[in-house]
């Protein structure tokens, strides 16, 4: 896989020696002996953690997990269809949709359970200036008076702190500028995302107005909290692309932010998990809550970012969730008898 970028060498998960045990009982305790499996994730640094958690526990089954390879998604969609690599671990839906479907859907790809609940998208602006100027709703920056205060540059625009090619999140700010009619009004800054987010939140705690976009699970908004620093801006109407254009993106609550609430979802292979049951049925089953995302996530921003430090968080939470973590591998084993 050549188009595929190794992650540093430290990255890489070390591979346990197998128990001393034979015939049917190791088996049953390592029912993915001798089988390789390739993990994948994007560019974000912060979803090593959720990967980490499933290869572990797919070496607890007896797997030969390979080093990590970084993929953007619409690419890594399409290498784990054509049987390039095994599973990756952070499949967005409905928000990956399209790259889904064009590498090949369900006849290509196994995707079941949930592994993080309840994703929010959307856009966020600094309090103090959504009271001063009683800001709610992202259509009210078509006021080029209104989008003025966000101008960064001097050229009249908001600067909107946006979303890197490629993730998913871009195409739906693209389209929303066409929508809303913000095209005029507003300019989506991309790039490298942590260095954009960055330079926000020094401009946040410089005093100045800040519009951005950011997801959670993340470390953002346990710096910038929404409702207390920011405030979340509603959308004027549902409006989204291609395989997600007929969704509405109310909230229960009835607010509107202008992106589906996603799931986080493992997606493997689909050859791959019907050869091997133990492994598509730790891949249903494991789940982990968003605010352990987001703790370990902001334990990056403040410096813990290293391949060593991200492995000791995964050891760590595997150890804090021992029980929980056993009965998954318990149920895996059974699926594969």
């Amino acid at each position: 896989m050549t188009f595929l970028k190794k992650l540093t060498s430290g990255a890489a998960i070390a591979v346990t020696g197998s128990l001393l045990v034979t015939g049917a009982a190791f088996a049953n305790d390592k029912p993915g002996d001798g089988v390789e499996v390739q993990p994948l994730q994007s560019s974000i640094a912060e979803e090593t953690f959720q990967t980490l958690l499933v290869a572990k526990g797919l070496e607890e089954l007896g797997y030969d997990v390979n080093s990590i390879q970084e993929i953007e998604y619409a690419a890594g969609h399409v290498a784990l269809g054509n049987g390039d690599a095994t599973f990756m671990a952070d499949h967005w839906n409905p928000l990956h949709a399209d790259f889904y479907n064009a590498a090949g859907g369900d006849e290509k790809l196994y995707r079941e359970g949930v592994y993080s609940p309840g994703a929010l998208q959307g856009y966020l602006i600094d309090k103090k200036t959504a009271e001063e100027h009683n800001i709610t709703s992202i259509d009210q920056l078509k006021d080029p008076e209104i989008a003025k205060i966000f101008d960064t540059n001097g050229d009249g625009k908001a600067d909107l702190a946006g979303c890197n090619p490629g993730w998913g999140c871009e195409a739906v700010i693209e389209h929303h500028l066409d929508a809303y009619g913000l095209r005029d009004t507003i300019t989506h800054n991309q790039g490298s995302y942590s260095a954009i987010i960055a330079d926000t939140i020094t401009r946040y705690n410089q005093g100045e107005p800040v519009l951005y976009y950011t997801w959670t699970p993340y470390w953002v908004s346990g710096v910038l909290v929404p409702n207390e620093d920011v405030i979340w801006l509603e959308v004027p109407f549902s409006s989204l692309p291609g395989a997600q254009s007929e969704m509405d993106t109310a909230l229960p609550d009835g607010k509107n932010y202008g992106f589906q609430v996603n799931n986080q979802q493992i997606i493997a292979n689909l050859a791959f998990a019907e050869a091997n049951p133990a492994a598509a049925k730790l891949f249903a089953i494991m789940e982990i809550s968003a605010n352990d995302i987001s703790a370990q996530n902001l334990r990056m921003r403040d410096g813990e970012k290293s391949a060593d430090d991200i492995a000791r968080h995964a050891d760590a939470w595997i150890a804090a969730n021992r029980a929980k973590f056993d009965d998954w591998l318990e149920e895996s084993r059974a699926a594969a008898k």
